[in-house]
């Protein structure tokens, strides 16, 4: 039996199920991170490693602001590389794991 290839609208949609709220989420971590550095002590990450990645992080939401507005630009449906997309898994991770050092120094987090 051969199975049915999907259209390219239904394989539209199914793109933008999957990457729209990945893109968010993407978009919320980043936030976020830049919310814990704000609130992070120099004992949990000194000023150097603060600045550091919040440099990475404005890079990468500038990043995502520009995939997004060129994905709405283009007049079908527009996946992203995982070259593209590895590093902001990366730095979700680097946001999870700032946020349990916080924790664990007993940092009170808004």
């Amino acid at each position: 039996m051969v199975a049915e290839l999907p259209s390219p609208e239904s394989a539209g949609e199914l793109l933008e199920q999957v990457l729209a709220p990945l893109l968010d989420d993407f978009q919320q971590s980043f936030s976020r991170g830049q919310v814990l550095l704000q609130h992070c002590p120099d004992r949990v990450l000194p000023a150097a490693g603060r600045s550091e990645l919040k440099d990475r992080l404005d890079r990468a939401q500038a990043e995502l602001a520009a995939a997004r507005a060129l994905r709405q630009a283009a007049p079908t449906p527009m996946a992203l590389e995982m070259a593209t997309i590895a590093p902001w898994h990366q730095l979700v991770l680097e946001v999870w794991s700032l946020s349990a050092a916080l924790r664990a120094a007993g940092v009170t987090l808004p």
